[in-house]
C-alpha cells in the first residue's frame, strides 16, 4: 500500500514556559550506584529507592542522564544545547546505573521496565520502577470517561485498547463491548458501559492471547475476565464508555458526574472533525474541571487535506477563550511519559492521532494511560480520615446474592460485616443494613478506602428500596446526614434562548444525584436570567429529598438550556 504524504500540522503556538524539578534523592541514588565501592553505598541506595517507591505508592519513574526542558520537548522543535537539566552521564555510566537499579529493585520484589532510551549526544534512559500490590484491594485505579460524537470511534478504540486485536475497518473490535441487542444492531452505545485495561508490574498491558486464526482469516481470542485481569494488574484503567448520540445526553452527563473520572478522553473522528455532541461533551468536561485528552481516530482512511482541517479545528477550539488549553501532539513515548503526571495542572491537552486498523499511535496512548496518577490518590477529593460516605451509582438484584450496589467511596473506609445506613428514601429516612460481601472489579475484597470504586452486597434489603443517588454511611450514635429539599447555588447560565424565570424546571446533575429541580428564587435585579448571567439561585427538588454537600458542582439542563454552578447553602 502506498504511503500517504505527511500531513501538515497547523502553525504551532508559543509553548508556555514549563519547568520540572528532579527529586534530590534521584541524583544521590545515581552517585551511590556509580561509586558502589562498599556494601554501605549499595545499602544506602537501596533505602533511598525504597523510600521513593513508598512515597509514590509503589510506582516511580526513575530518570537517568540529562533531561530536555519540558517546554522544549513538547514544542516539537529541535532541542537547543542549553535546554537540558540534570547531571550529564556517559553511555557507560547510564548503563551501569540501569543495571544496578534493576538488581536493587528486584531484590525488593519489584520490577523495572524501560519507558524511553536515547543513545545520542545526551545519553538518557527513563525506567519505570513498580512494586506489585499485595492484593486486589491495593491495586491503584485510574477512571477515564470516553466521550465523543456518534460514529467517532469510541467503542472501537476501547475494544482495541482492552482486547489488543486491531479492528477490521468495519467495527469488529467494538462488538464485544455492546451490552444490549439494539446496540449491536445499530452499532451505537446507549448505556454507560465499563471496560478495564490492566497493566502488570513490568508495565505491559494485560491482553487476551490470540488462540488461532480461523478459516475466515479472523483471529480468535481467549476470554479474559475482570477478576483475572485484576489479580494480574499493578494498575487498572477503568474506561467509562459513554453514549455519543444526542438523545442519550442525559445518560452521558450522569456518567461524567457520578463516575468521578480523573480525565476525559474525547474521541474525534478525523474524517468528520470536532462536531455535534463532541462540543457538548467537551463543554461538560470543562464545566466539571476534568482534564481532557483528545484522541483523533480514523487517520488511516482520512485524506490529508481533511486531516489537516481537523487538526486546525481541534487546535483552534482547545486554544479558544472557553477552553484555554495548550494542545500537545504526542509523537513519542518520551512526550507521553512526561505529560502523564503534569498535563492536568499545567493546562495542557495531549492530542493523539491513532488508527485502530493499523495500530499507529496506540502505543503512545498506552504509555500515557500506564503512567496516569491513580484516581484514589487525589487528596483534595478523597480522605480516609473523613467519616465513611459512599455514593450509589448503580443498583442490581443478583440471584442468590440479593441487592447489590455499585459506587465510589467518597470518604473513610468500609469492610465486610459493617453496619451501615442507606438513604435518604422518598420521606427522607435512612434504612439500616449491613455489608454481606464486597467486590472490586468483580474480584472479592474484604475492605475498601476513600477513592475506590467497589460493589457492595447488602443484607435483607429489597431492590425497590434502593435508587441511584442515595448514599451509604456507617451507623453511629450521631444521626445520619440530613437530606435536602432546597438548596442555594452560585450559577452561570451557559445558554438559554430567552429569559429564565422563577418556577423554571430543569434536570439537575450533582454527583450521583439526577433529579428535576424547580427554581424558587434568584437574586438577579431584573428577576430573570439570560445567557452569560451569574446569580445566586434557590433550587427545590421536585420528587424527593437528596443528599448534597456544600461545594458540590452542579450541572442543569433542559432542551438547549445549559447552566453550571456550585452548591453554596443548604436550606
Amino acid at each position: 500500500m502506498a504511503t500517504k504524504p505527511p500531513v501538515k500540522q497547523a502553525a504551532k503556538p508559543q509553548t508556555p514556559e514549563l519547568t520540572r524539578t528532579l527529586d534530590d534523592s534521584e541524583e544521590e541514588i545515581q552517585r551511590l550506584l556509580l561509586s558502589s565501592k562498599t556494601d554501605e553505598d549499595l545499602g544506602e541506595a537501596h533505602d533511598l529507592i525504597a523510600s521513593l517507591l513508598t512515597r509514590h505508592r509503589g510506582e516511580y519513574v526513575f530518570r537517568i542522564g540529562t533531561l530536555p526542558l519540558l517546554s522544549q520537548l513538547i514544542s516539537g522543535e529541535p532541542i537547543e544545547d542549553t535546554g537540558w537539566i540534570g547531571v550529564t552521564r556517559t553511555q557507560a555510566e547510564v548503563d551501569k546505573i540501569h543495571e544496578m537499579s534493576v538488581r536493587l529493585v528486584e531484590q525488593m520484589g519489584g520490577k523495572v521496565s524501560t519507558l524511553f532510551e536515547s543513545r545520542t549526544d545526551h545519553p538518557r534512559i527513563h525506567l519505570l520502577l513498580r512494586l506489585p500490590p499485595l492484593s486486589v484491594s491495593d491495586v491503584p485505579e485510574v477512571r477515564c470517561a470516553v466521550v465523543g460524537n456518534v460514529d467517532s470511534g469510541k467503542s472501537t478504540t476501547l475494544g482495541v485498547l482492552t482486547r489488543g486485536a486491531l479492528d477490521d475497518g468495519r467495527g469488529r473490535a467494538r462488538i464485544a463491548l455492546f451490552r444490549h441487542k439494539h446496540e449491536i444492531e445499530s452499532g451505537r452505545t446507549s448505556s454507560v458501559g465499563m471496560e478495564i485495561l490492566g497493566f502488570n508490574p513490568e508495565g505491559s498491558p494485560i491482553l487476551p492471547a490470540l488462540t488461532h486464526v480461523g478459516e475466515s482469516g479472523v483471529a480468535r481470542q481467549e476470554k479474559l475476565g475482570w477478576e483475572e485481569i485484576s489479580k494480574k494488574s499493578a494498575k487498572i484503567i477503568s474506561f467509562i464508555d459513554l453514549a455519543g448520540h444526542e438523545k442519550y445526553l442525559k445518560t452521558t452527563l450522569y456518567g461524567l458526574t457520578s463516575g468521578s473520572p480523573s480525565c476525559v478522553i474525547l474521541i474525534v473522528g478525523a474524517n468528520a472533525g470536532l462536531i455535534g455532541m463532541s462540543k457538548e461533551h467537551l463543554a461538560a468536561a470543562l464545566a466539571l474541571t476534568i482534564p481532557v485528552v483528545v484522541c483523533i481516530t480514523k487517520i488511516d482512511m482520512t485524506p490529508p487535506n481533511v486531516m489537516e482541517e481537523t487538526v486546525k479545528q481541534v487546535v483552534k477550539i482547545l486554544r479558544s477563550p472557553g477552553c484555554r488549553k495548550t494542545p500537545v501532539f504526542v509523537k513519542s513515548a518520551e512526550v507521553a511519559m512526561e505529560l502523564a503526571p503534569t498535563f492536568a495542572k499545567d493546562k495542557l491537552c495531549p492530542v493523539f492521532q491513532i488508527s485502530n486498523v493499523t495500530g499507529e499511535g496506540l502505543d503512545h496512548m498506552r504509555t500515557l494511560l500506564n503512567l496516569l496518577p491513580p484516581s484514589d490518590n487525589d487528596k483534595t477529593k478523597y480522605s480516609v480520615d473523613r467519616p465513611f460516605e459512599y455514593s450509589i451509582t448503580e443498583v442490581w438484584s443478583v440471584p442468590f446474592v440479593g441487592t447489590v450496589v455499585n459506587g465510589i467511596v467518597a470518604g473513610g473506609s468500609i469492610k465486610v460485616g459493617d453496619t451501615v445506613m442507606v438513604g435518604p428514601d422518598a420521606n427522607g429516612n435512612y434504612l439500616q443494613t449491613s455489608v454481606r460481601s464486597m467486590q472490586r472489579k468483580r474480584a472479592n475484597v474484604t475492605s475498601a478506602e476513600a477513592g475506590q470504586a467497589v460493589s457492595l452486597a447488602l443484607k435483607r434489603t429489597k431492590r425497590q428500596m434502593i435508587r441511584k443517588g442515595m448514599v451509604i454511611v456507617k451507623k453511629t450514635d450521631e444521626p445520619p446526614p440530613r437530606p435536602t429539599y432546597k438548596f442555594e447555588g452560585q450559577v452561570l447560565i451557559l445558554y438559554h434562548n430567552t429569559t429564565l424565570q422563577k418556577g423554571y424546571q430543569a434536570m439537575l446533575h450533582c454527583g450521583a444525584v439526577r433529579q428535576t429541580v424547580r427554581i424558587t428564587a434568584m437574586d438577579h435585579p431584573q428577576g430573570v436570567l439570560r445567557t452569560g448571567d451569574r446569580a445566586t439561585v434557590q433550587f427545590e427538588f421536585i420528587s424527593h429529598p437528596e443528599y448534597v454537600t456544600l461545594g458540590s458542582k452542579i450541572l442543569f439542563r433542559e432542551g438547549t438550556t445549559k447552566g453550571l454552578g456550585v452548591v453554596t447553602k443548604l436550606l
